[in-house]
């Protein structure tokens, strides 16, 4: 018998993650920490003021608990641009997420509640700029649709806990719909487990403030009208449902949300399709009157139809533009970009429902007016972002982030 001869072995070569495992991780952070942690609170909200008795004036005061929460964790990627690229940030703030979720349901306090939504707002916008942050760099040699994929978690985590939240309804108590919410949150964030941030380069840490093109002029309008968008899309976000329901009844009125959510889904991967043709800046100006006019219709028009397209119209755009704008925002190489638009659309989220409270005394409609109008303020800014706009600019990394190849982003 022949001795088997030992054949040399290739030398083995680091094993490339595949981009679309990047985009299942990126959306179920998102999801999680979004689509659930930030908005569940939203389909909860009608269960806790029937069955726990939650006065209007604390439901409203948890939302901006949240709110404030937001702002402050987006400040934090401001302050800390560590905080940006840091795994143990990303991974902590979702297990600080679910912690809040569940917690939700073993109080009845008032001050607990505010302190958990408080809490869970930073937690979800620390897991929003971490995770946008790592998809954006770890997709850049990639399609631009994926990031739209990825984006689309947001909806997903929307439409699913929706869905949970209706099912629970029909069964069992509002501490139920937290307990059930918290473990969806949970299976979405170890889903999202692996996803890490890309460090820094050392070339990304030399660039001076002089080396970096002058693009402040844009990024300026570009922070007004995503500051405005959030205004409007929060007054829309808080109030919308409720005023189909005040319209509506039957199933339309309890699943409007649901409707958001699904249009939501796709909406990001066909506005990222569409930036391969169009200007993003002329996208963003279209996205935002469209959804003027979805927030707009309930208050103008009455009926099963103009609720339906009211939703869709508005799911399909409200993450839209949140990835056009922080695309924009990347292109345009400001240093810590998504932490300082994030801060601007927390803000007006913060001051949308201050604004909107004085109209809620005859009912929704003046509130979705307000909001429409915001909105389309928000659409005059981008207009201004449309003015010469520096379509083609040398690749630079800022924050971790490097705009994707020029042809897929322009």
């Amino acid at each position: 018998m022949t001795p088997e001869v030992a054949r040399p072995t290739a030398p083995t070569r680091p094993r490339r993650e595949s981009p679309w495992t990047i985009v299942a991780q990126a959306a179920a952070a998102l999801a999680a920490g979004m689509g659930i942690g930030r908005f569940v609170y939203t389909p909860i909200l009608p269960l806790m003021h029937a069955q726990a008795g939650l006065s209007s004036g604390l439901g409203a005061s948890l939302a901006t608990a949240n709110f404030i929460g937001y702002l402050a964790g987006a400040f934090v990627g401001i302050a800390v641009p560590a905080v940006v690229r840091s795994t143990a940030t990303l991974r902590g703030s979702l297990a600080v997420m679910v912690a809040t979720l569940a917690l939700m349901s073993v109080t009845h306090d008032g001050t607990a509640w505010f302190a958990l939504r408080l809490v869970a707002g930073a937690a979800s916008a620390l897991v929003f700029v971490i995770a946008v942050s790592a998809m954006l760099s770890r997709l850049q040699a990639h399609a631009h649709h994926m990031v739209g994929w990825a984006f689309g978690g947001v909806g997903a985590g929307i439409t699913l806990s929706g869905l949970l939240v209706v099912v629970v309804q029909a069964a069992s108590t509002w501490q139920a719909a937290w307990w059930a919410c918290a473990a969806l949150a949970a299976l979405l964030a170890a889903v999202a487990w692996p996803l890490t941030p890309e460090p820094e380069t050392e070339a990304a840490e030399a660039a001076s403030p002089a080396e970096r093109p002058r693009t402040h002029r844009w990024f300026i309008a570009l922070f007004a009208s995503y500051t405005f968008e959030g205004i409007g899309y929060i007054i829309a976000g808080t109030f919308l449902v409720a005023a189909i329901q005040q319209g509506v009844q039957g199933w339309l009125g309890n699943g409007a949300w649901i409707v958001v959510g699904l249009a939501a889904l796709p909406s990001c991967a066909l506005w990222t399709r569409l930036a391969r043709r169009w200007s993003r800046p002329a996208l963003l100006l279209t996205s935002l009157s469209i959804q003027a006019v979805g927030i707009a219709l309930p208050a103008l028009l009455g009926g099963v139809a103009p609720a339906l397209v009211s939703a869709v119209l508005f799911g399909a755009t409200f993450m839209g533009v949140s990835t056009i704008a922080l695309s924009i925002g990347t292109h345009l190489q400001v240093p810590r970009a998504v932490a300082l638009l994030t801060a601007g659309y927390s803000a007006g989220q913060i001051l949308g429902p201050l604004l909107a409270a004085p109209l809620l005394r005859h009912g929704y409609h003046q509130a979705l007016l307000l909001g429409s109008t915001m909105v389309a303020i928000a659409g005059v800014a981008a207009a201004a972002v449309c003015i010469r706009f520096p379509h083609h600019l040398a690749p630079r990394r800022l924050d971790g982030l490097t705009p994707a190849p020029q042809e897929e982003l322009s």
